[in-house]
């Protein structure tokens, strides 16, 4: 018999979105610094029944510029950082390659979230992607996913303008991740699993 499809998966975006973005790439951990509310985030949608993973482009690997084992280092602390808030990030997903690799894994090409599919039988259609580029919005719309949401924080502000250039519309806008989980928690059925 096969396992039931996971629902209520929200993918994020991690640079601009969970953590600041950094000139030059994120490239060790001194980089990292949390958007403000984002730890805050991560634990309210926890609490309240959704399914986190981290969906990340990581050419900085593809470059030379970082390691894969910092890169695995780096994510393991940010999870751990979301643990101590009372969070959790199931698991994070990430495209080393840069773009003239020409992968099918790097966003806005939907590779990481057909690999996040695949391996815990996410049901899209009830899925969330939340992320501060047009890259993030126009993976989530070949992916599949029922819902996609631009934070303005990142490059946000710039892709809100890029996107409607291309007449591609996320489901909704927030200021930042905190206020994106605030409204998804408000909408979201009273029941998570349902």
């Amino acid at each position: 018999m096969e396992a039931p499809e996971l629902r209520n998966v929200v993918f994020l975006d991690r640079d601009g979105v969970i953590n600041e973005d950094f000139p030059g790439y994120v490239k060790n951990w001194a980089e990292v610094t949390f958007v403000p509310g984002s730890l805050e985030a991560i634990q309210r949608l926890t609490e309240a029944g959704f399914i986190l993973m981290v969906i990340t482009n990581q050419p900085a690997v593809g470059r030379g510029l970082m390691t894969r084992s910092c890169l695995d280092y780096m994510i393991a602390k940010m999870r751990q950082e979301a643990e101590h808030a009372g969070g959790r990030i199931v698991d994070v997903f990430y495209c080393p390659h840069v773009p003239a690799d020409r992968c099918g894994c790097r966003k806005p090409l939907p590779g990481l979230i057909q690999q996040a599919r695949e391996k815990y039988h996410v049901d899209l259609l009830s899925s969330v992607m939340i992320g501060d580029s047009a890259e993030d919005i126009e993976c989530a719309r070949t992916a599949g996913c029922g819902c996609s949401i631009l934070v303005r924080t990142g490059n946000g502000r710039q892709a809100e303008k890029e996107l409607a250039e291309k007449q591609v519309f996320p489901t909704w806008v927030a200021a930042d991740l905190l206020e994106a989980a605030l409204w998804m928690i408000k909408n979201h059925d009273s029941d998570p699993a349902a």
